[in-house]
């Protein structure tokens, strides 16, 4: 009836830290298309489309999604999700409603949440996202733009040592007079 649990074995995959959100859709807002990339994403319009986020997404009290296959590594669902959702942990709160199947690793929820599918815990998951870019062909233009000009930041020239502030006393030096040229 009881069965003794076995710790996990030390190749077992982990999960990864939660990202802070850095993108957000906000109320009143709809948007058809598709969610890529890494970075946080917090939705609270309504969304239809494709998701494969490497981080955290956040669905919203106030947020609507639909996408036939959410991939991310953690997703929060406080609002309405319909679709299927693949992830190394999933929460969905009192408020949050999901009709739709569930493959992950950690699940946590709320009394009052809401599933309408099949849940499917495993010990791995394999989000099939694509590798993180080094960077868009946008963001290394305007970094090597900014490499190149000289003029957008001030010249900072360093004090001369006998003028340096001293970081390990709390008051200011005071100069002594000495009778030395």
């Amino acid at each position: 009836m009881f069965f003794k649990r076995t710790p996990p074995t030390p190749d077992a995959q982990k999960i990864e830290p939660v990202e802070r959100i850095t993108s957000v859709l906000g109320a009143g807002i709809i948007w058809h298309g598709s969610i890529n990339g890494t970075g946080g994403v917090r939705i609270e319009g309504a969304f239809e489309g494709e998701i494969a986020l490497r981080g955290l997404l956040v669905i919203g009290e106030t947020g609507r999604v639909t996408c036939e296959h959410i991939r991310a590594n953690a997703v929060i669902v406080a609002g309405a999700v319909r679709g299927n959702i693949t992830t190394q942990k999933l929460e969905i709160r009192s408020t949050g409603r999901v009709w739709g199947n569930v493959v992950t690793t950690a699940f946590v929820t709320e009394e009052g949440a809401f599933l309408r599918g099949q849940i499917r815990m495993e010990e791995r998951v394999d989000l099939n996202l694509e590798p993180p870019p080094e960077g868009t062909p946008s963001e290394i233009a305007q970094a090597e733009s900014l490499a190149a000009s000289t003029g957008l930041f001030p010249k900072v020239t360093p004090l001369p040592p006998d003028e340096a502030p001293s970081e390990l006393s709390a008051s200011p030096r005071k100069r002594r007079a000495s009778g030395k040229s």
